[in-house]
C-alpha cells in the first residue's frame, strides 16, 4: 500500500487532506516527495511563525531532548518558567496556564470563569455568531457554528452567543449573571472578520457596568499574526484572560492562558492541571520562538509586509471586483472574500505551487509564516491573478 492507502485504511477520516506527501520544509518553502515546490501561505494555519527549520528554535528543541523530555509538572521545568515570565513581561498578564493546545486553554479559561463566578452567582457564558474556540465540548459550547456543532449536543448550559459586530444584541443580552464574555478579535476560522471599534467599546462599557470577564481568544491572531502581540492591542483593551497557542511551540503542541490579577488566584492546587501541558521540549521552542520574534522585530515586519499584501490584494479587487468583493484583516491575517466558493480557486493555487486555504465557504485565508518577503506577497498577487483571470475566461465563454 502506497501512503494515501494506509492514511485511508488506519486513520480516521476526519481530514479532507490535501494531495501532496510533504518530505521537508524550509523558510516558507513545503517541499513533496514527488520533486514540487509550495510558497506556504497556510502557515500550519497559523502554527510556523517562523515559517520551517529555523535553527535557533531547532537547536533549543535538540538541547531540552538531550536534558530531559517530560518528567512532570509536579517538579520546577526552567523552560517552562523561563517561558512563562518571557511571555508574561511582553504582555504586562500575571500568570500562564500551560496547557496542549488552543482548545484545551479555552477549557481553562471557561472553568477559571466559572469558579470566579461562582462565588458572585454569575455563570452565564457568551460567545459571537460565527465563532471558533475548539472542537471539545466546552469549546463547541461557545463556537457557533452547526457544522462543527450539529449531532453533539447537548452542551454546557448558561450559553448564550450575540451576532458578530451587533451592540444591541450584546446590551440585550449581558445581564449581572454574566460571567464572561469569549471574543476572537479578529476571527480566523468564520472568515477573518474584524470587531468594530464601536463593539469593543460597548462590550467594555458593559464590563464596568455588570463586572463580568473578558477573554481573548488570541489562539490564531496572537502572538504578532496581526502586527501587535495581541490583537486586541489595537483596540487599546485589556481583556481579564487572553488564551493562546498556535504559533506559541515553534511547531510544538503548546497552549496557555495569561490571567490578570482579578483572576490568578481563582485557581488552587488541584483544582486544574494537565499531565503533558508545558512540555519541557515545547516550552523550549516556545522560548526561543519569542525570543525570535522579539528581537528580529517582526511586529514592525509583520505590519509593514502586511500592509502591503493587504494593499496588493485590494488592487486585485478592483481588477476584478466580480470576482473578489472585500479583502479583511490585520497584518498578516487576511482575508479575501470570493463572490463565489473558494475551494476551487485554493486548488487551482495549490497546482501553481501556492498554497492558501479556504475558510467559511467563500474566504480564500491567508496565514503565512510571519518572515515572509514582499518577493513572497508578490508571488502570490502573481498566480491568484492568473487563477482569476482562467476563472473569467471560462465564465465568459
Amino acid at each position: 500500500m502506497d501512503m494515501r492507502e494506509k492514511e485511508s485504511k488506519y486513520i480516521l477520516h476526519t481530514y479532507k487532506r490535501l494531495p501532496i506527501e510533504v518530505d521537508s520544509a524550509d523558510g516558507v518553502y513545503i517541499y513533496s516527495k514527488d520533486g514540487r515546490k509550495f510558497l506556504d501561505f497556510f502557515g500550519g494555519i497559523a502554527v510556523n511563525a517562523l515559517g520551517y527549520n529555523n535553527p535557533r528554535v531547532n537547536a533549543a528543541i535538540m538541547d531540552q531532548v538531550k536534558r530531559y523530555m517530560h518528567v512532570s509538572n509536579l517538579f520546577y521545568i526552567d523552560s517552562q518558567i523561563d517561558l512563562a515570565e518571557t511571555i508574561c513581561n511582553l504582555s504586562g498578564y500575571s500568570k500562564l496556564f500551560l496547557a496542549n493546545s488552543g482548545a484545551e486553554a479555552i477549557e481553562a479559561a471557561i472553568k477559571i470563569s466559572r469558579k470566579w463566578g461562582s462565588a458572585q452567582e454569575k455563570s452565564g457564558l457568551i460567545a459571537l455568531s460565527n465563532s471558533f474556540h475548539g472542537r471539545t465540548m466546552g469549546a463547541l459550547s461557545l463556537t457557533d457554528r452547526p457544522k462543527y456543532r450539529n449531532g453533539f449536543g447537548p452542551f454546557l448550559p448558561d450559553v448564550d452567543h450575540v451576532e458578530f459586530n451587533d451592540r444591541s444584541e450584546l446590551k440585550a443580552k449581558i445581564t449581572a449573571a454574566t460571567a464572561a464574555v469569549f471574543v476572537e478579535f479578529v476571527q480566523g476560522e468564520g472568515g477573518v472578520n474584524v470587531l468594530s471599534d464601536d463593539f469593543v467599546e460597548e462590550l467594555f462599557a458593559l464590563k464596568r457596568k455588570y463586572g463580568f470577564l473578558v477573554a481573548a481568544d488570541e489562539i490564531q491572531a496572537g502572538i504578532y499574526r496581526t502586527g501587535k502581540l495581541f490583537s486586541f492591542e489595537h483596540y487599546g483593551v485589556h481583556p481579564d484572560l487572553v488564551t493562546v497557542a498556535k504559533p506559541l511551540g515553534g511547531g510544538l503542541p503548546l497552549g496557555g492562558v495569561l490571567v490578570d490579577a482579578t483572576v490568578e488566584n481563582v485557581l488552587g492546587y488541584g483544582m486544574h492541571g494537565t499531565t503533558f501541558g508545558g512540555n519541557p521540549v515545547a516550552c523550549a521552542a516556545g522560548l526561543a520562538t519569542l525570543r525570535e520574534l522579539t528581537e528580529k522585530r517582526i511586529d514592525l515586519h509583520v505590519a509593514k509586509v502586511g500592509g502591503y499584501l493587504k494593499l496588493r490584494l485590494l488592487d486585485l479587487q478592483k481588477e476584478f471586483p466580480d470576482f473578489i468583493s472585500e479583502v479583511r484583516g490585520l497584518g498578516l491575517m487576511i482575508g479575501v472574500e470570493c463572490r463565489t466558493e473558494c475551494s476551487e480557486i485554493v486548488s487551482d493555487l495549490m497546482s501553481r505551487g501556492v498554497l492558501a486555504n479556504c475558510t467559511n465557504g467563500n474566504v480564500i485565508r491567508l496565514l503565512p509564516p510571519l518572515i515572509i518577503q514582499e518577493e513572497h506577497a508578490d508571488m502570490l498577487i502573481s498566480e491568484l491573478r492568473e487563477v482569476i483571470e482562467d476563472r473569467v475566461k471560462i465564465a465568459t465563454r
